[in-house]
């Protein structure tokens, strides 16, 4: 057994011990987490046949890091504080931005990378842009909030800050035209589709909280758990992960369910995988009777985890 994957071994027999005993559940002390404000994002739901779409804008789903601009810093989803060279941020006005820090379709671990480092990598930042798709804290609804946006990305003048482009929806078949047409892949094989479509109702005020105002529309179904446990892999995996054992969210009060996500996972992440008390988000394909999620596969770590 090589060096990693003893060190991999040792790591999950630990882990697993830590998490029967109850010690494991977070991966940050208390103290820690007291220190993180979150802001108050607007959320998405899930489209589904039936939404009335008269009064919705479309616009690209970004497969990126969520970004949000308090004014004099960025923070991610969950708080944490974003650190881009001084350049990227300069001049920027102290109007709120919500939106995603992209590096280009399917290149969501590349800005993943980018954005996490403390020190930031100048010249891999000169790939990155924020594409902004609201303005928080401008009252009245999204409509207007879009003229403002346009004019506060206008007036910033700068190519790596984009207003992220809307235009308006008009009836389910259309919807799923544009959608297989946005994650189609290249002609040349290479080239990564879109991550999906986003839906923003337009009469809607900014809210920081998850409801039908935005909705995001894929060709999958996708959902987040947290990481409970490491279950060690077998065969060709020994020494490395072979499932997560991860937890859905509690609903209506009801238990919160586990299951294994095995599936989805590359070399690297085998050897170095979520941390327990991580959020993962994976992709499924509806759910079984017993609410478990069906042929569950895991897409990423979450940013702000």
């Amino acid at each position: 057994m090589n060096t990693g994957a003893s060190s991999y071994l040792k790591r999950s027999t630990i882990m697993l011990v830590l998490v029967a005993l109850g010690y494991a559940a977070s991966p940050v002390t208390p103290v820690a987490q007291a220190q993180v404000t979150k802001p108050a994002l607007m959320l998405a739901n899930v489209y589904h046949p039936g939404v009335a779409l008269a009064d919705y804008w479309v616009s690209e789903k970004y497969d990126g890091v969520r970004g949000f601009w308090d004014g004099q810093k960025l923070l991610t989803r969950g708080g944490q504080p974003i650190n881009p060279p001084a350049w990227f941020t300069a001049n920027w006005p102290t109007t709120p931005m919500d939106g995603e820090l992209w590096a280009g379709r399917g290149q969501f671990q590349k800005a993943l990378s980018i954005v996490r480092q403390q020190t930031p990598d100048d010249a891999a930042w000169r790939g990155i842009q924020f594409m902004v798709f609201d303005l928080p804290a401008e009252p009245g609804p999204f409509t207007d909030r879009l003229t403002k946006l346009n004019s506060v990305v206008a007036k910033l003048a700068v190519p790596w800050v984009k207003a992220v482009p809307q235009s308006k929806a008009t009836s389910h078949a259309a919807l799923q035209s544009q959608l297989r047409q946005i994650t189609k892949a290249g002609a040349d094989g290479i080239s990564a589709g879109a991550e999906g479509l986003m839906l923003h109702r337009g009469s809607s005020l900014y809210k920081g909280v998850r409801n039908d105002d935005l909705l995001k529309v894929k060709t999958h179904d996708d959902a987040e758990a947290r990481v409970v446990g490491h279950i060690p892999g077998k065969g060709k995996y020994v020494g490395q992960l072979g499932a997560l054992l991860v937890e859905m969210p509690s609903v209506d009060g009801q238990a919160a369910k586990r299951f294994k996500l095995g599936t989805g996972f590359s070399d690297t992440q085998r050897q170095n995988p979520p941390a327990v008390g991580s959020q993962v988000t994976y992709r499924y394909r509806g759910l079984s009777d017993s609410g478990i999620p069906r042929f569950a596969s895991f897409m990423r770590q979450r940013e702000d985890s």
